[in-house]
């Protein structure tokens, strides 16, 4: 058989389970997850290789309606270049959500790539019997290649979703190792999993106004010394990340530390602080410092 690579674009509205499905695929955690939406604010390359295949997946921001500052923008333009630069797309939805939101992406969606629309969440489905009619009614409405259920927090039916996929792969060399999981800088996911921890360690508003820079990333044999700074909007909101006795920021920067440990697969020396940049999120000159394409 011969060898098939393809970039495959994870799409969809926020909160749908984009980023936790990029992670249940590739395996690991390349992608910052959150219950809160719109956590996911740049293009990530997972990368899964198989005897067969090697899938590129690129896991996009939420398509935002709603705010429309330069940060916004940004993210919106980065998912229409995922579009136009893919094999497949893998339109993630909600089990038993298609409204108005849905039907907008449809529209984005191109036509001359295959489109899998993937049925996420479907093990929080109290009645079963409804996913049936459910993909029927959907299934009028857009031509999609395939319709794959799924739950990717419980990883059901994910090799379902893969063998769906891998039909549309172009035959091609593979562009990574094997071993390769992301083509993101150890500096980069860094950043996001300190980032991470913010958003769910603060409240529904500030993380939307935060953004955390890593200052300084040095490595001495199995040994990461990082330097990070938080970036928030208002003075006001420094205490707020930084919390009673720093106690807040600790644990933030803890749980984040742990998790950079198990990803890199060794010690991690982290410290972190909090600075103010106001409008950083409407600059687009600022967003360009920040890592924002």
């Amino acid at each position: 058989m011969t060898f098939k690579t393809g970039f495959l674009a994870i799409v969809g509205r926020p909160n749908v389970g984009k980023s936790t499905l990029n992670n249940r695929l590739v395996g690991a955690k390349v992608s910052i997850t959150s219950k809160k939406a719109q956590t996911t604010r740049h293009r990530i390359h997972g990368i899964l290789t198989t005897d067969d295949y090697q899938f590129i997946f690129v896991d996009t921001p939420g398509f935002q309606t709603k705010h429309k500052n330069a940060l916004n923008r940004l993210m919106n333009r980065s998912v229409s270049q995922a579009l136009a630069d893919v094999d497949v797309v893998l339109f993630v939805i909600e089990a038993g959500r298609w409204g108005p939101g849905e039907q907008e992406i449809t529209k984005l969606l191109p036509k001359d790539h295959p489109v899998i629309l993937v049925i996420n969440k479907v093990d929080k489905l109290e009645d079963k019997g409804v996913l049936l009619p459910f993909m029927e009614k959907i299934s009028a409405e857009y031509p999609f290649s395939d319709i794959v259920p799924i739950s990717a927090e419980k990883g059901l039916a994910v090799d379902e979703l893969l063998k769906a996929a891998a039909k549309y792969l172009p035959e091609a060399e593979p562009m990574f190792g094997p071993d390769d999981i992301t083509d993101r800088s150890e500096r980069f996911l860094a950043a996001e999993m300190i980032r991470e921890k913010l958003f769910r360690n603060l409240g529904e508003e500030l993380p939307y106004g935060i953004a955390v820079e890593i200052e300084k990333y040095e490595t001495e044999g199995n040994l990461r010394r990082i330097h990070a700074a938080i970036i928030v909007d208002k003075a006001a909101h420094k205490g707020i990340v930084i919390g009673k006795g720093g106690e807040l920021l600790k644990r933030i920067s803890s749980d984040a530390r742990k998790d950079m440990e198990t990803l890199f697969g060794g010690k991690v020396w982290l410290e972190t602080w909090v600075k103010v940049k106001s409008g950083w999120a409407d600059d687009e000159r600022a967003l360009k410092t920040l890592g924002y394409e």
